[in-house]
């Protein structure tokens, strides 16, 4: 079973897109179902893909990065539960960004989706969704 791109963007916390300590996050939180990532694909931003090994997600204070994650380590989109993305040593600048998002989940294979957000200054549009 596919999921549509416009159902997994409601993942995305629209205006969370941050600049923090040597590098950026956003978060996303799940209103759709629970699911088990076996893989987390590589993250784009503005089309350019962030090696997995700088990109990490955290839930409840447990920080796992992307290139760890596998069968036996899941990524876990549970209910209603805030995840941040965060990526080490890329700073973004302010304005308008696309994110790329994707990944492999057992039993459904492969989900993306892409979004854009702002970072500062750049409030109109912030948080649209490309559709």
């Amino acid at each position: 079973m596919q999921v549509p791109s416009f159902l997994l963007r409601r993942l995305y916390v629209k205006g969370s897109l941050r600049n923090e300590d040597g590098g950026f996050a956003f978060d996303l939180k799940n209103s759709l179902g629970s699911g088990y990532a076996e893989q987390v694909l590589p993250l784009t931003v503005d089309g350019e893909e962030v090696p997995p090994e700088q990109a990490s997600f955290s839930i409840d204070g447990q920080r796992v990065q992307f290139s760890a994650v596998s069968s036996a380590q899941p990524f876990t989109l549970a209910m209603n539960k805030v995840v941040t993305i965060g990526v080490e040593g890329l700073t973004l600048p302010a304005g308008k960004h696309k994110l790329g998002v994707g990944f492999v989940v057992t039993g459904m294979g492969t989900m993306q989706f892409d979004v854009t957000d702002a970072i500062g200054g750049a409030a109109d549009g912030a948080g649209d969704a490309d559709r």
